[in-house]
């Protein structure tokens, strides 16, 4: 009976050990350019296996990641490229600011900033966007969105009339409706989100976290059907102060980084970390770097010990869950998606590159 407990000891520690990832510190990154072009600033990004796909001032674009054949009627013969293609996209003759952008099934989703906003929808073999939701009000600004699954989505705006603005759609993007006030939790005075890298929203299964200027968490169990809220201790005095951008690695692990983009320095109060799904939070990293930073997101398959942040000021990462932080590059971002543990996309002012994390 002895033996046979030890052989089940042994299998036991030895499964645990096999699930444990190797632990790995990154000290540098390698910056791979793929779209150079001085006529977008690009704060939100995503992709599949066969484009990445981008939102920017006045334009929805994607990026073939293969090569494409396309026949050139400058020099009369068919060449192969990454082709790069931008939709443009105007209202009144003015140009449209897409920050927030999804793709469900090679379907991009874009809704533009300001009033009206404008969310369009451009099929997988065309670029002719189609308009499936429109608002109009002096204070409308939405500022991210993403997708539960490939029927179930959701944006966030800032408040109107007492509450954040939220859309929600059960079919695929083809009509969206927006909850109301009496749905959601009452809003703070001027309460909205930061439209600086569509990292707003984090999506764990059925859960939802909506991160504010306020420096509260809206919560959702249901795909957005109930919803209550929870503080967190971020700076959030100030106008341009309170949460950037958040990420959940699983149902309980999440992060959250902001600061003050007006004082990309300071560093107090401006990243916060939860263990009980977003029910309570801890400040970390206390007046240490990195500070403002626009997006934060988790590396995948690293067991939630692994992140990232970019901005402005450059690019850092972090491999102990955010406790601490390592400063990478100066290389300057808006956003950032990961591919892999170890390659990711990062987007900013007039470019997008693939971004490969070194050790």
């Amino acid at each position: 009976m002895r033996i046979f407990l030890t052989f089940i000891v042994i299998c036991l520690w030895s499964c645990n050990k096999e699930t444990s990832i190797v632990p790995r510190y990154f000290s540098s990154v390698e910056i791979e350019p793929m779209v150079m072009d001085s006529t977008i600033s690009v704060r939100a990004i995503t992709f599949n296996d066969e484009y990445l796909f981008f939102g920017s001032s006045g334009h929805l674009g994607k990026k073939a990641l293969a090569k494409e054949n396309k026949f050139d009627l400058n020099k009369f013969k068919w060449t192969s490229d990454n082709i790069t293609v931008k939709t443009r996209l105007t209202y009144n003759d003015e140009p449209l600011q897409f920050r927030a952008i999804a793709e469900v099934d090679g379907v991009l989703f874009g809704i533009s900033i300001g009033n009206p906003a404008r969310l369009y929808k451009i099929n997988r073999k065309s670029q002719n966007p189609v308009l499936v939701y429109e608002e109009q009000h002096e204070k409308v600004f939405y500022d991210s969105m993403d997708f539960w699954n490939d029927l179930e989505g959701i944006a966030i705006g800032d408040s109107i009339d007492g509450c954040l603005s939220i859309i929600i759609t059960r079919d695929g993007g083809k009509t969206w409706n927006k909850l109301s006030c009496n749905d959601l939790p009452k809003g703070n005075q001027g309460e909205g989100a930061f439209a600086a890298s569509d990292t707003n929203i984090a999506i764990v299964g059925d859960k939802t976290w909506v991160a504010t200027t306020s420096g509260r968490i809206y919560y959702s169990a249901d795909k957005g059907m109930t919803w209550e809220v929870f503080k967190t201790p971020i700076v959030h005095e100030k106008e341009t102060e309170g949460i950037y951008s958040i990420d959940f690695y699983d149902e309980l692990n999440g992060y959250g980084i902001g600061g003050d983009y007006t004082d990309p320095e300071a560093n107090a109060a401006n990243k916060i970390l939860t263990k009980d799904g977003g029910k309570t939070w801890e400040l970390v990293a206390q007046n240490k770097e990195p500070g403002y930073r626009s997006c934060v997101q988790y590396i995948p398959n690293r067991e939630g010990k692994e992140l990232v942040a970019v901005g402005l000021k450059g690019i850092d990462y972090s491999s102990d869950g955010g406790y601490t932080w390592k400063h990478l590059s100066d290389e300057g971002y808006y956003t950032i998606r990961f591919i892999n543990e170890n390659e990711a996309y990062a987007a900013g002012k007039g470019r997008i590159s693939k971004v490969h994390f070194e050790e």
